[in-house]
């Protein structure tokens, strides 16, 4: 066989495999039940392991300085008892980028993207194109449940930064391959670019029979709400939408919702949790979001999912070919493959995991049948069993007043009530701050929207309502309150839009400031 058929022979298996194994897991979404998917979920827990303890350098020594015999680990148990958490600072800062790698060498195609560098140093993490086709997978079933129209045109604008981070480029790629697949996806990537944003949205939108809108929320909120002062007739442009990079409340879905008009939150809206680490790793899907808005409206089932009531974590589900999740004392740990495989590696993020059967009995157990209810949304058809992943926003995204927490959540759904959300655009930046007699204080820094001035009434309105909300939700500072009276009061401080020091043009949004 000659080396030109030998490369010929091997792109077509290359094209060929990953479409077949498009449609085994495209079908298995709605055919395989909860305790198949649980022994996919261990089996490629360990089949990860075990060939990184062969072929990484940097895994075998890990595991040699922890005393850990790969070939001991046979169950998951044993896998979950047995092999050490890596981290950045244990693991990935430890080691050349070469041995962190499959087979110790960097020889191959690699996309190179950064972390955003607001919890430390940037690091940057290599993918290879599997990791995009994943994402491209998980961006497809958005895709046929949020299209009525398969066979029309449709227009993706790409509005997350385009630079060393992955969220833009990642998106692109995805629907890229979307397209590939025989769906007549057109694509353009302003990135954070307003201008060029509302110029497609005005010249080029009208043109195709459905858009689709993806990017960081705040941001997309503030291109909803300025549309309309361009002159762009939202709901004549039939827009879904996908976020990624934070968590939302069920309040602002339905703000977003409203102002696209939106038929069907629970296909038509997706929240994807990713990273820079290993790409699009788990999405909300019809079946998530109805979970989360049957929750917010019942607080005893709400804390009975996510042990507390004070935030409303992001609820997701993923493919465990593709990922895997654990929680050790409320901390999330991933196992993924990747250019770099990433064993039980501490991410950095709160929260838990839950199977479907465990979530479906915690539903029923509150006189709650998720069945009959996705009837009622009309999305029965979409009750995948995959595990579900759910996170909280970080430690580090809440300041502390007298020891408590406060997290940003509970300021901006009040931003959301009429009539804040003619006012402000919704972007804060919290920080604890000390007055002259060194008593501790919150001080709650608000964006104005584009012109707007804020009026003395409007000062006072939102303040008491704010309070208000933090004496609902968060029954330390009630009890705080109580005792210190006017002294637990935050502190407003107004600022114009986009001002650069809190409030800078299409980056992302810093909600704490230490």
């Amino acid at each position: 066989m000659s080396r030109t058929t030998k490369q010929n022979r091997i792109s077509s298996i290359r094209t060929e495999t990953p479409d077949k194994k498009r449609e085994e897991i495209l079908k298995s979404l709605t055919t395989k039940s909860n305790a198949y998917w649980m022994r996919e979920r261990e089996k490629n827990m360990l089949d990860v392991f075990h060939r990184a303890a062969k072929d990484v350098p940097a895994y075998k020594d890990f595991l040699k300085k922890h005393k850990v015999d790969s070939s001991k680990i046979k169950t998951l148990k044993d896998f979950q008892d047995n092999v050490p958490v890596m981290t950045k600072e244990n693991y990935l800062k430890k080691y050349p980028l070469e041995k962190l790698s499959w087979d110790g060498n960097l020889q191959k195609p690699l996309v190179f993207t950064s972390t955003s560098g607001s919890t430390g140093e940037p690091f940057y993490f290599a993918r290879n194109h599997n990791v995009d086709w994943q994402s491209s997978l998980i961006h497809e079933i958005f895709f046929k449940n949020a299209i009525s129209q398969k066979d029309k045109s449709t227009l993706v604008v790409v509005c997350f930064g385009m630079g060393v981070w992955i969220g833009g480029l990642i998106t692109y790629q995805a629907f890229e391959i979307i397209g590939e697949n025989g769906f007549p996806v057109s694509i353009i990537t302003p990135g954070i670019n307003k201008e060029e944003i509302f110029k497609a949205l005005k010249k080029l939108a009208p043109s195709f029979s459905q858009v689709i809108l993806a990017g960081y929320p705040p941001f997309i909120k503030d291109i909803l709400d300025e549309s309309l002062d361009r002159g762009i007739d939202l709901k004549k442009l039939n827009i879904k939408l996908i976020f990624a990079a934070e968590a939302f409340t069920e309040r602002f879905r339905d703000y977003v919702v409203d102002k696209v008009k939106i038929k069907n939150p629970h296909t038509e809206t997706m929240n994807i949790y990713g990273s820079a680490d290993i790409g699009t790793m788990a999405f909300e899907t019809p079946l998530s979001i109805l979970i989360r808005r049957i929750a917010v409206k019942k607080p005893k089932l709400f804390e009975k999912i996510f042990d507390s009531t004070q935030n409303t974590p992001t609820l997701a589900q993923y493919i465990p070919q593709f990922i895997n999740f654990e929680s050790q004392s409320k901390d999330i740990i991933l196992t993924g493959d990747n250019t770099v495989p990433l064993i039980r590696y501490s991410i950095g993020d709160r929260g838990g995991t839950f199977s479907f059967n465990e979530l479906n009995s915690k539903f029923a157990s509150s006189g709650v049948s998720l069945y009959k209810e996705a009837k009622k949304a009309g999305i029965e058809k979409d009750l995948y069993q995959l595990p579900f992943v759910f996170i909280r926003e970080r430690k580090d995204l809440s300041v502390t007043l007298y020891g408590l927490q406060i997290y940003p959540e509970t300021i901006r759904e009040v931003l959301l009530e009429k009539p804040y959300d003619k006012f402000f655009s919704g972007k804060l930046t919290l920080i604890t701050k000390f007055d002259e007699n060194q008593d501790q204080y919150v001080e709650i820094n608000l964006e104005a929207r584009k012109g707007i001035k804020i009026e003395h009434a409007i000062e006072i309105k939102l303040l008491d309502d704010i309070v208000k909300n933090l004496r609902s939700k968060n029954s330390e500072f009630r009890e705080l309150s109580d005792f210190l009276k006017g002294r637990a009061t935050p502190k407003l401080v107004f600022w114009p839009f986009e001002d650069p020091l809190y409030f800078g043009v299409g980056i992302k949004q810093s909600w704490v400031k230490r």
